[in-house]
């Protein structure tokens, strides 16, 4: 396919970076610096400093911090946690596998969490609460505290696609006990692989933490228990670093991108588009994703495919709904119909304005507006 707009255009990304990141992975690997040495360091400090979390703990994808949290916490049989369906399976699979019962809750129109239903969903055997926070905007964590404290749950925040947004001008991660990044190479702060981080300022969990993601050792020769190799590489931490002093205007940029989209789809009536970048003032939101919700949204994606646009459809069936995970006795209602109607446009910060615009001219022609 002759895509003239990729949803991640990666070789483009590369030749954009490749003079600065060339001398830093060269300089890596002839330095010997493969394993937990300085570059790694340098990221954890840098992360948790542009999150505003006491420490950060790189590992090797976000799956694998959540695996590591669910076995420092302990959580196993007989604890129940409370997230969403509309999510990817990584969320709950980590807790499930060590034997928890997942308690689903649906979503609300800005596809995050109803927090209205809390209330109704936690009980003495809740343990966590994962509140989602997708695409780049996060869910109301005062309402997700709130319901954590009135049973004594702890709060862990899957923000895998929320770097970097806030809620009421604190940072998505910095609310609950401990928080979940992952820096997939399409993510808001991409790798060229997998890799991923938790957040926590919890000094003893972070240094649990540490020694589970290397195999319990505490010293080079010193075990404290049992562990994993979840280790995050630092060659990939070298590269993330420097990436990370680019993500404030990368940021800036989606948020340019998406009001782009916003005044040139706002007036179809048939297409639901996100909330503005300047539209809610409880939230900074970052774009991790751009998604539309229509009645039509398999012939617009075939529509935009054939004009050579490239779009996402992350979840068409939910967790719930997907066969073998034991989930589809709960009823989330909002939740299927947003699987059935939902489309991911480009949008990433390498993004042309005339690409940007031609998505929308083609959007508007597919709905017979000019």
């Amino acid at each position: 396919m002759d895509w003239r707009v990729r949803f991640v255009d990666y070789p483009l990304q590369w030749r954009r970076q490749r003079d600065e990141l060339l001398p830093i992975i060269e300089d890596t690997i002839a330095r010997g610096d493969l394993m937990l040495r300085q570059q790694l360091h340098d990221f954890e400090d840098n992360l948790a400093r542009f999150i505003g979390s006491g420490r950060a703990v790189g590992v090797s994808n976000c799956t694998d911090g959540l695996r590591l949290l669910a076995h420092a916490l302990d959580v196993g049989p007989g604890d129940e946690v409370v997230t969403v369906a509309h999510t990817f399976v990584a969320t709950l699979s980590p807790f499930v596998l060590r034997g928890a019962k997942p308690v689903l809750a649906d979503i609300g129109s800005d596809h995050l969490m109803d927090t209205d239903q809390l209330a109704d969903l936690v009980t003495e055997r809740t343990r966590v609460i994962i509140p989602v926070h997708l695409n780049g905007r996060t869910v109301d964590m005062h309402a997700v505290q709130k319901a954590a404290d009135e049973v004594g749950a702890v709060v862990l925040e899957d923000a895998a696609q929320a770097l970097g947004a806030a809620f009421e001008r604190r940072t998505a991660g910095t609310f609950g006990l401990a928080s979940t990044y992952s820096f997939y190479p399409a993510k808001m702060l991409g790798a060229l692989g997998d890799a991923g981080a938790v957040l926590t300022d919890d000094v003893a969990l972070a240094d649990r933490l540490l020694a589970l993601r290397d195999h319990g050792r505490v010293s080079k020769s010193d075990l404290d228990g049992w562990g994993y190799n979840c280790r995050l590489d630092n060659l990939q931490a070298a590269i993330l670093d420097w990436r990370l002093r680019r993500l404030p205007e990368w940021i800036q940029r989606r948020r340019s991108l998406a009001a782009r989209y916003d005044e040139m789809l706002r007036d179809l009536p048939d297409l639901r588009i996100p909330v503005g970048p300047d539209a809610d003032h409880r939230r900074f939101d970052v774009y991790q994703n751009y998604p539309v919700t229509t009645d039509r949204r398999d012939a617009l994606a075939e529509h935009l495919r054939d004009d050579g646009i490239e779009t996402l459809i992350s979840w068409p069936t939910p967790l719930h709904r997907q066969r073998g995970l034991g989930l589809d006795h709960w009823q989330l209602p909002h939740t299927e119909r947003l699987c059935r109607r939902v489309l991911s446009l480009p949008m990433n910060p390498e993004l042309e304005d005339w690409q940007v615009e031609y998505v929308a001219g083609s959007i508007r022609r597919f709905f017979g507006r000019p």
